[in-house]
């Protein structure tokens, strides 16, 4: 495994994660209620951490050969 690739792959996953931690401040911030906050945050970063978690997988993949 090629530790430059899993290093990247982890600041990434820091960065992701504090700003993860300033989407729902934000959604947090405007809202009444829970569901004003759960609702928006889920629909915003469900797709984008699918997208990483699939982004994750090809980086790390073994190359064929």
């Amino acid at each position: 495994m090629n530790w430059a690739k899993v290093g990247g792959v982890s600041v990434a996953v820091a960065v992701l994660l504090y700003g993860t931690v300033l989407v729902f401040e934000a959604f947090d911030r405007v809202s009444h209620s829970n569901s004003d906050t759960i609702r928006p945050f889920v629909i915003t970063m469900a797709p984008v951490w699918a997208l990483v978690i699939w982004a994750i997988t090809v980086v790390l993949r073994k190359p064929e050969r």
